[in-house]
């Protein structure tokens, strides 16, 4: 009974539990798949589908009101607010698609995939800081001289933070609007309706995978080499480029491609910034910091999806229309085909992600003494006290037991 109240107990079923979270708390990734029918259901032009994409983006990356409940509430607090968000987002969606409530404004449409895909962000609170305060020597390493002296305020003002996120706005912003609009490229480029969902499978698998490979390896490469985690997320950015310039270049049947290179890109850059966060500024406020962090996301969204990308292919889609001798009626969706409905946005992204890669490598030379010390060395002392504490205690608990049970037999004899 104790070994199983221990396994329920344990860090490491603690680990399985926020996977089968976070893995429920993913439809954001799926947008591709039905953005196509939100567009077409509710006649949308693509800048207005891209404003809903900003605000699921929102949603799903400014977790700071999550990080702060989670500071100061049990974590299945932050867990049962985010399942509620998820099921009122979701659920108001569907109904307005189908249209079984009527038509929303286009407001209401943002306020429920904001507030649906912000579950998300309380998901991944709770799961993810949960982990890392458990197993807090596989977080990465601790500064020997900043880490948990840094309070909330010190680190959001702090250069560091400022360079990253920049560098994080450019670098996630461009795969995320790649990712977001997967849908309407695969159309553009005249693939079949079923490649879509090849592509958001794709971008799924190679997401996951970016995110481990781009964990373990970073940590290999710094441990045995001193290799900066932040140079690894500027070359990552600079790989993510290869995808932008296949989508811009239309190459025929390059979407596949594409979509692994940006599934992958955008996976790895994660990891790498929550370790960089947690190693500069420490875990005093971690849960507060790395939703910070992840705010970038969003902010590129905008810049980059909606501004940018939207905003050129509603000028592609009512060139093709002029050319046809038509104009746009209102309730319609608005459809452009060819390469060239993407092809300048995807030259800024790509021009937007070499400025991140830039302004990232920046950092690697701000924190290139500090990446090159021994920077495991404080916390693996710490855990070395632990351990001998942890000894001591045992043996002198273990000499007292045979004591007692020598008294007791004797009594009995």
């Amino acid at each position: 009974m104790s070994f199983t109240h221990q396994v329920i107990k344990g860090r490491w079923f603690m680990v399985f539990a926020s996977l089968l979270i976070m893995a429920v708390a993913g439809a954001t990734y799926m947008f591709g798949l039905y953005s196509n029918d939100i567009k077409i259901s509710l006649g949308y032009d693509q800048s207005t589908l891209n404003m809903l994409s900003f605000f699921k983006d929102l949603g799903a990356n400014v977790g700071v009101l999550s990080g702060l409940i989670n500071e100061i509430t049990p974590t299945w607090v932050v867990l049962s607010i985010g399942a509620i968000m998820n099921l009122f987002g979701y659920l108001m969606i569907w109904l307005s698609v189908t249209n079984r409530i009527p038509r929303p404004q286009i407001w209401q449409m943002c306020l429920y995939i904001c507030i649906g895909a912000n579950s998300q962000s309380f998901a991944n609170t709770g799961a993810l800081v949960t982990c890392v305060k458990n197993f807090p020597g596989s977080r990465g390493s601790i500064p020997p001289s900043r880490g948990e002296d840094y309070t909330i305020l010190q680190a959001l003002f702090s250069i560091d933070m400022l360079i990253l996120f920049i560098a994080t706005t450019f670098g996630v912003g461009g795969t995320l609007t790649a990712i977001d609009n997967l849908g309407q490229i695969g159309n553009s480029l005249g693939y079949p309706k079923k490649s879509t969902t090849t592509f958001v499978s794709l971008v799924s698998i190679w997401n996951y995978l970016g995110r481990v490979a781009s964990g373990f390896a970073s940590e290999i490469l710094l441990k045995k080499y001193r290799f900066p985690r932040p140079l690894m997320l500027s070359l990552v950015m600079l790989l993510s480029c290869v995808g932008h310039v296949l989508i811009a270049l239309g190459v025929p049947n390059s979407l596949y491609l594409s979509s692994v290179i940006i599934g992958f890109c955008f996976g790895a850059q994660w990891p790498l910034m929550f370790a960089i966060i947690s190693e500069i500024f420490g875990l005093k406020y971690y849960s507060t910091l790395y939703n910070f962090g992840a705010a970038a996301s969003p902010v590129g969204s905008y810049i980059l999806n909606v501004k940018v990308t939207g905003s050129l292919y509603d000028k592609e889609a009512l060139k093709l229309l002029e050319a046809k001798g038509l104009k746009r009626v209102d309730g319609e969706d608005l459809s452009c085909v060819g390469v060239r409905c993407y092809r300048m946005a995807f030259i800024i992204i790509t021009a937007s992600t070499l400025i991140g890669c830039f302004v990232s490598f920046i950092l690697v030379l701000r924190t290139r003494k500090f990446y090159r010390s021994d920077i495991y060395g404080k916390f693996r002392r710490e855990l070395e006290a632990a351990e001998t504490e942890m000894g001591t205690s045992n043996k002198n608990n273990g000499a007292a037991v045979p004591e007692e049970g020598h008294s007791h037999a004797s009594l009995s004899m």
